[in-house]
């Protein structure tokens, strides 16, 4: 398949729905035993993951010579590519199946993820659902979208309590101060942001930091009115290294949920 030269934001995302739709799509509920792996105990990787970040790494740097590209599994494979990425002034994150855990299982709540940024900055970010057939596109100031139309969060409103989810299983039931207790997340930054944005949550708790797992969701939940942030009270940059991230619906959310969950968040 000859790949497009990626220029603009539409032409990444063709990119990725072309990539999903050859190595990724086809493996859905295919999946034969020797497809899938283990990176570490519990954390799987399949062909899908392998292939598609190859193809879409390979034409981002045709595209872009001069940025570099951080892959999530080139990154297993080398720690040592993060420290290029955290130092590279044009740079691109690749996810090319998050959610693997939930692919493998049979779930559609899988996506893959491409962020840029510039100056350490997050500039655009893509998130493709490609069994639910829903794209995500974000421009720094330019606003979210969600199958091209523009989406923006409401704010919780004062006298609610923000209702929260976690991919951490020892906070799943947990209840922080006077917040319903957590539910679970849907184990995908690129459904867990979206759900956020369009309602289904108000905020989310992190442990993990990686660059390809919330730089694209974080520019995406900025441009909708929320906020996403660390424990200690900064806001979050794909160059920060602090563990533990709320993501929030608003700012008010945020400062909130980080007065009563923030500290055992930092601890996680």
């Amino acid at each position: 398949m000859e790949r497009c030269v990626v220029v603009d934001t539409n032409a990444v995302l063709d990119l990725m729905k072309d990539v999903a739709a050859e190595v990724i799509t086809p493996r859905f509920r295919s999946l034969s035993a020797g497809e899938v792996m283990e990176k570490n105990p519990g954390d799987l990787v399949t062909v899908a993951d392998q292939e598609s970040e190859v193809l879409l790494t390979r034409a981002l740097n045709a595209a872009y010579p001069d940025a570099f590209v951080l892959g999530e599994e080139r990154s297993s494979a080398d720690p040592t590519v993060l420290e290029r990425y955290l130092t590279a002034d044009h740079a691109f994150t690749v996810d090319p199946v998050d959610g693997t855990k939930n692919f493998v299982g049979g779930s559609k709540d899988h996506a893959v993820m491409v962020s840029e940024t510039r100056g350490g900055v997050t500039v655009r970010g893509w998130i493709w659902q490609p069994e639910h057939e829903v794209a995500w596109v974000a421009e720094r100031g330019a606003g979210v979208y969600r199958n091209g139309e523009r989406v923006t969060r409401t704010p919780v409103p004062d006298a609610d309590e923000p209702r929260g989810c976690t991919s951490m299983w020892p906070l799943r039931g947990h209840a922080f101060g006077p917040m319903p207790p957590l539910v679970g997340s849907w184990v995908c930054c690129g459904v867990d942001y979206p759900k956020l944005i369009e309602g289904a949550i108000d905020y989310v708790l992190y442990g993990r930091n990686s660059p390809w797992d919330h730089s694209p969701g974080a520019l995406m939940v900025h441009e909708a009115g929320g906020w996403v942030g660390h424990p200690d009270g900064a806001a979050y940059t794909p160059r920060s290294r602090v563990a533990g991230i709320i993501v929030a619906a608003d700012k008010g959310t945020f400062s909130h949920v980080r007065r009563y969950a923030g500290e055992a968040l930092a601890h996680r």
